[in-house]
């Protein structure tokens, strides 16, 4: 089957910057809003354990950061889809057929993943002992992640499928569905954590469960939305679904691996940053994980202008057009980057409003951790613009299948500058706390200017040869 033009995810772009600005826009504003209602779904996790007591938030947590971790390196493993399909689009040669190919193996990789994501969840009492957790709290961990595991394989499904419906312009779809996902998750958690709607009151577990459902509900949404738009049913993504595509299927771990490793590399670096907050101070390391997560809200502008541009570049990757890469890349960077400036000022200028929306700066038990997390804030400030550059420029650079020297420039970042720099200045003078997110600004300071410099290059690093 030929390419049909009414089958474009977005204009070209080929007519300037201004219809680049404008693709780029309407592309990634969806995906950075479907990002903060992601982060949402996981607050109503928190908020509802909470009440609970603190041996269940503590099980929770460390839960979560088994199942997430995972489940998060594997959702970039498959998501070199959206950068197939994308080329897929742009190159107008079968595409129909070739963006099934790639769908169907991107299913069977979330499928195969998702296996083994859930076998690294069956080792979570052993995992929680071996890190020194207490018995107890390893043992609710170990039942928490017995039944979250179930959630793996829709989750990873779901990214997928976002994968493919961002690419054929409609982001927006990945938008109300995490909606979807975000009131699927509230009546859960209010349905089995405390027994409500007729459902028995099952405390942890019930969360872990909620969170199911909510994967289902997610999953089933995208497969709905995928059947009822024309455009998303021409591609029949799930016809002979049992037929394998080796090549393709071989393809998309290449490619996706290294994205992989990337993942797991910065969540590592922030990982480390937490044990050794802890290892400084209990006020310390509550200061750090509310800043953290202050910054972690506003990254999520940048990394869906990421994912945009991945596509973006893709799409004039597999038409061949060089001169529109570039633009399509730059766009991007920019535009990134400008966010993040004004989350810089905002971190500056607002800090305890910004704090607010975790936490009560004015009580007096939280005095300690706002000041400590106020003092963090001025130097997440300083790297906002380095990490919505770095978030940009990598995805630039999937959108050109260029994922495993990013992934060496990734973990040299972090783990050698960054990691050495918090461990330095956080032990070794009196900067202490500070001292550690001066180490990971560094990190992401390295990041930021190699895959810059490596966009900058791409023509005369061959990167743009189709």
């Amino acid at each position: 089957m030929t390419h049909d033009h009414a089958l474009k995810p977005l204009p070209i772009g080929s007519d300037g910057w201004r219809d680049e600005i404008r693709a780029t826009f309407r592309l990634a504003w969806p995906l950075a809003l479907a990002n903060l209602l992601q982060m949402l779904v996981h607050a109503v996790d928190v908020i509802f354990v909470a009440r609970l007591g603190e041996r269940e938030l503590a099980a929770s947590a460390l839960g979560i950061s088994v199942f997430g971790l995972t489940m998060w390196a594997f959702t970039g493993l498959v998501g070199m889809v959206a950068a197939l399909i994308a080329e897929e689009l742009g190159r107008r040669r079968h595409s129909v057929r070739e963006v099934r190919r790639s769908v169907r193996m991107g299913l069977w990789l979330a499928v195969a993943t998702g296996l083994v994501g859930m076998g690294i969840c069956l080792l979570g009492e052993r995992l929680m002992i071996a890190t020194g957790q207490e018995p107890q709290i390893a043992a609710q961990t170990d039942m928490f992640l017995q039944v979250i595991m179930f959630a793996m394989i829709p989750m990873i499904g779901s990214a997928v499928l976002r994968s493919f419906v961002s690419a054929l312009g409609r982001p927006v779809f990945a938008t109300a569905i995490t909606g979807v996902a975000l009131i699927a998750s509230l009546i859960g958690n209010y349905a089995f954590v405390f027994g409500h709607f007729g459902a028995p009151a099952m405390g942890l577990k019930g969360s872990a469960l909620a969170s199911v459902v909510t994967a289902l509900v997610q999953f089933s949404s995208y497969v709905v939305a995928v059947h009822w738009d024309r455009r998303l049913r021409r591609y029949r993504i799930f016809g002979n679904w049992w037929r394998p595509e080796w090549d393709r299927l071989r393809e998309l771990v290449r490619l996706g691996s290294p994205v992989m490793v990337i993942i797991i590399a910065e969540a590592g670096l922030f990982s480390a940053a937490a044990l050794l907050m802890g290892r400084i101070g209990a006020s310390e390391l509550a200061g750090h994980t509310v800043a953290l997560q202050v910054a972690a809200l506003a990254f999520q502008i940048p990394f869906g202008i990421g994912q945009a541009a991945t596509i973006r570049v893709g799409y004039h990757y597999g038409a061949r057009d060089r001169v529109a890469m570039g633009r399509a890349g730059w766009v991007g960077i920019v535009m990134g980057g400008g966010f993040m400036c004004t989350t810089a000022a905002a971190m500056i200028l607002a800090p305890l409003t910004l704090l607010r929306i975790y936490v009560d700066p004015a009580a007096p038990q939280n005095a300690a951790m706002v000041g400590f997390a106020v003092q963090y804030m001025v130097v997440a400030a300083a790297f906002q613009l380095f990490d919505g550059v770095q978030a940009v420029a990598a995805g630039s650079l999937r959108g050109l299948q260029d994922t495993r020297m990013p992934m060496l420039i990734a973990v040299f970042s972090y783990w050698v500058p960054g990691l050495g720099i918090s461990l330095w200045l956080g032990f070794y003078t009196p900067l202490e706390g500070t001292g550690v997110w001066i180490g990971l600004a560094t990190g992401l300071v390295f990041a930021a200017s190699l895959l810059t410099w490596r966009w900058a290059r791409r023509d005369r690093l061959g990167l743009t040869a189709t």
